[in-house]
């Protein structure tokens, strides 16, 4: 079966890959076609000067539509442009405090290191510490998601002896990890300064000078397997498409025996903390993909004008539960989509005019928690989609997704040869109908044969 599934948003990633310098965008590696200028704006906002140097409050904007930053947490790192240090933190803290044998203070400078990393706190931190926006434990939520919770601050009171409006420098070479590798952060730009509203929203004040960063996130900069697969299925074909082998890995108990683990086995027990959250390093349950999320997109029904979609992402994940998740999934008639059940819905139009993607996130306190696998974590929803006469079809997989992201990672698709077979287009059905045929008119002429 030949199924070509050619869309706008696939000729432009083929340009761009094959011809990046005629693009304006600025990071080749980071692009992604279904979030184009999806990114993590750092905003460095120098708002007092002081005897020695200067107090900030620096703020992280996830504008990222539906990719997230899970716990543990975001870590936030750069290089001094000179001798600067960290008199005092609110909000955040630095990983290590640094040799400050030089300052014979007392309380000591919060840190003294040249290339500081700085974490968020935890929720609880002590109110005198606290900043807006703050002590989430690094966890920052996609502008598409949830944008009152894709923002971080924290405030900062750097020292630098000699300190001015002109002379003050912004510090160069920020990293994020998120918390793993993924992000390249640019150089600091100076831009206009930023403005804050304050008392009872009348007045509002300005910062004295203003660097904003942008971080974008590339799935080959983070050089980590694919975390998701797709398996296909209709109600057309008793056939199920299941995830490609080796989709996320192989298994190979020689080199490392622990990297699944089957159900029933008793070593699952010793491997499996009580408290399985904030842990990276997936353990998956046994199987020929290897994935930890398994997202099925199943053909439930056809009605006369309408037809119906049952999507469900199980969790083989024995070590982490999947907070505040989200699926994102491109199929053309998602601009006729008339109603979801069980999820949270929204529209992406990365091109304005084309509306072929869409974003499903669980609802708060019933399904946004996807549990491990040890619980067996399943969430699933059904999508019903009005039919339009010019473009509907079941023919060559048209009513399977053309992509599907979990928590912004691109989940590895069957090849299109692999897809359920529609039976009246099929020669696989011609073969299944021949044979019983067959069999029939050899069993007649024996019969008369030997009548």
């Amino acid at each position: 079966m030949n199924l070509i599934h050619v869309s706008y948003h696939d000729i432009l990633t083929f340009l761009w890959n094959h011809a990046p310098s005629k693009f304006p965008w600025h990071f080749a590696d980071a692009y992604d076609s279904l979030d184009p200028v999806g990114n993590i704006t750092i905003k460095w906002d120098v708002k007092k000067w002081t005897e020695d140097g200067y107090e900030a409050t620096v703020s992280l904007y996830n504008y990222q539509q539906y990719r997230h930053i899970q716990a543990p947490g975001w870590k936030l790192g750069w290089a001094w442009a000179g001798k600067e240090m960290i008199w005092t933190m609110a909000g955040a803290q630095t990983t290590e405090q640094g040799d400050c044998s030089n300052f014979k203070v007392e309380p000591p400078p919060h840190c003294c290191r040249t290339d500081p990393e700085v974490v968020d706190f935890l929720p609880g931190a002590p109110y005198s510490q606290q900043t807006p926006n703050c002590c989430k434990g690094g966890v920052l939520s996609s502008w598409g998601q949830d944008p009152a919770n894709a923002i971080a601050t924290f405030d900062v009171r750097v020292g630098r002896a000699g300190t001015t409006n002109s002379s003050v420098q912004v510090p160069a070479n920020f990293t994020l990890k998120a918390p793993g590798p993924g992000y390249t952060c640019g150089p600091a730009k100076e831009v206009d300064p930023t403005k804050f509203i304050v008392g009872d929203g009348r007045r509002t004040t300005q910062a004295l000078k203003t660097w904003n960063v942008t971080c974008t996130y590339s799935q080959f900069v983070a050089g980590r397997s694919p975390t998701c697969c797709v398996a296909l299925s209709s109600f057309y074909n008793s056939t199920i498409v299941d995830c490609n082998t080796c989709s996320c890995g192989c298994q190979d108990n020689n080199t490392n025996p622990v990297s699944c683990v089957k159900p029933n086995s008793p070593y699952l027990a010793s491997v499996v903390p009580g408290d399985s959250t904030n842990i990276p390093a997936p353990l998956v349950k046994c199987s020929s993909h290897m994935c930890p999320i398994r997202v099925q997109w199943h053909v439930k029904a056809n009605y006369k004008d309408y037809w119906r979609v049952k999507i469900t992402a199980t969790n083989l994940n024995y070590l982490m539960n999947y907070s505040h998740w989200n699926l994102v999934a491109q199929h053309p008639n998602f601009n006729n989509l008339t109603t979801i059940f069980s999820f949270r819905y929204k529209d992406l139009n990365p091109y304005g005019t084309i509306n072929d993607t869409g974003m499903m996130w669980g609802i708060k306190y019933y399904n946004d928690l996807l549990m491990t696998a040890e619980h067996n974590g399943n969430v699933q929803s059904e999508l019903l989609f009005r039919k339009d006469p010019d473009t509907f079809t079941f023919l060559k997989g048209w009513a399977f997704p053309r992509r599907v992201y979990f928590n912004g990672e691109n989940c590895v698709m069957p090849p299109p040869d692999a897809y359920p077979w529609l039976p009246n287009a099929s020669h696989r059905l011609s073969a299944s109908l021949t044979i019983p045929f067959i069999t029939v008119w050899t069993a007649l002429a024996f019969l008369l044969v030997h009548a």
